[in-house]
C-alpha cells in the first residue's frame, strides 16, 4: 500500500471503528414484523420479575440449565419453575463443552431438567470447539443429541451462531431444527433451503423486570405452531437414568 492509499485508508477505517462501536453499543429494538416473541436467560440476568415479563408480549423463554459435565446454572430452577407459573413456554438448553464426554453431559442435562407436556424441545448451545477437530466435534455433538433424544422422546434443537454452524455444521445436522444467533435486522441465511426455527437477533434487549440486557429472540411462525412444537400432552418420557 502506497502513503497516498493509506492517507485514504485511514479516515475510512477510523469511520469503520467508530459505526462497528455504536453497533456494539445500540439497545436492540424488538421486531413487529414477526409474531411470536421470546427471550433467552441465564443467571447472568440475576434475578428476574417473570410476572412483568409476562405481560410485555413475550411468548417464550429458554433457561440455561447445564454446562460441561457437571456444571448447572444457578438459577435454573427458579426461572423453570417461574416461566410455568406465569404461562409461558419455556425451554432448557446445555452448554456443550467440546473436549468433555458428550454422554457425562447428555445426563448432566438430564438430571437438572425434567420436561413436562407443553414445554419446548431441549436445545444444544454449541458455540466453541475448545481445540476438537471437526468430525470429533460432530461425533460428540451425535452423541449428545441421540442420547437426550431418546431419554426425552423428542428431537432437540441445535443453537449456534451463524458463522459457526456454515463453518461446522452445514449439511451434517439438517434433522435437527435450528436456533441461530445473528445480530442484525436483516435475518439469517442459512443455504441449502435451510431455514432456521428461532432467530437470536439481539443480546442488548431491555425489559421491565431484568436488570440489564437479555437476548431477543423470534420464532418462524405462529404461536399455535410453537405449541405443536413442544412436547405433546400425552406423552410421558422415561424416568431412568
Amino acid at each position: 500500500m502506497t502513503k497516498v492509499e493509506a492517507e485514504i485508508m485511514r479516515p475510512l477505517l477510523a469511520l469503520f471503528i467508530v459505526c462497528l462501536l455504536i453497533s456494539c453499543n445500540t439497545i436492540t429494538e424488538r421486531m413487529p414484523h414477526y409474531a411470536v416473541h421470546g427471550i433467552d436467560v441465564s443467571h447472568y440476568q440475576s434475578q428476574i420479575n417473570w410476572d412483568t415479563i409476562a405481560v410485555q408480549n413475550v411468548d417464550f423463554a429458554f433457561v440455561k440449565a447445564s454446562e460441561g459435565e457437571s456444571i448447572s446454572d444457578s438459577l435454573f430452577c427458579n426461572n423453570w419453575d417461574a416461566i410455568k407459573r406465569v404461562g409461558m413456554k419455556r425451554g432448557a438448553y446445555h452448554f456443550f463443552r467440546p473436549t468433555v464426554s458428550a454422554l457425562n453431559q447428555a445426563h448432566n442435562f438430564i438430571s437438572q431438567v425434567r420436561l413436562e407436556p407443553g414445554d419446548m424441545p431441549p436445545v444444544l448451545d454449541i458455540e466453541v470447539v475448545d481445540g476438537v477437530d471437526k468430525k470429533a466435534l460432530r461425533d460428540n455433538l451425535k452423541s449428545w443429541l441421540q442420547i437426550v433424544e431418546q431419554y426425552y422422546n423428542i428431537r432437540p434443537i441445535i443453537y449456534t451462531n451463524l458463522n459457526f454452524y456454515l463453518k461446522y455444521l452445514d449439511e451434517y445436522f439438517d434433522d435437527y431444527p435450528v436456533w441461530i444467533a445473528r445480530y442484525n435486522t436483516k435475518k439469517p441465511y442459512l443455504g441449502n433451503d435451510r431455514n432456521w426455527l428461532f432467530w437470536q437477533y439481539g443480546n442488548r434487549g431491555k425489559l421491565a423486570g431484568i436488570n440489564g440486557f437479555v437476548d431477543f429472540n423470534v420464532f418462524d411462525g405462529t404461536l399455535l405452531e410453537l405449541h405443536n412444537l413442544c412436547i405433546p400432552e400425552t406423552q410421558v418420557y422415561c424416568l431412568s437414568d
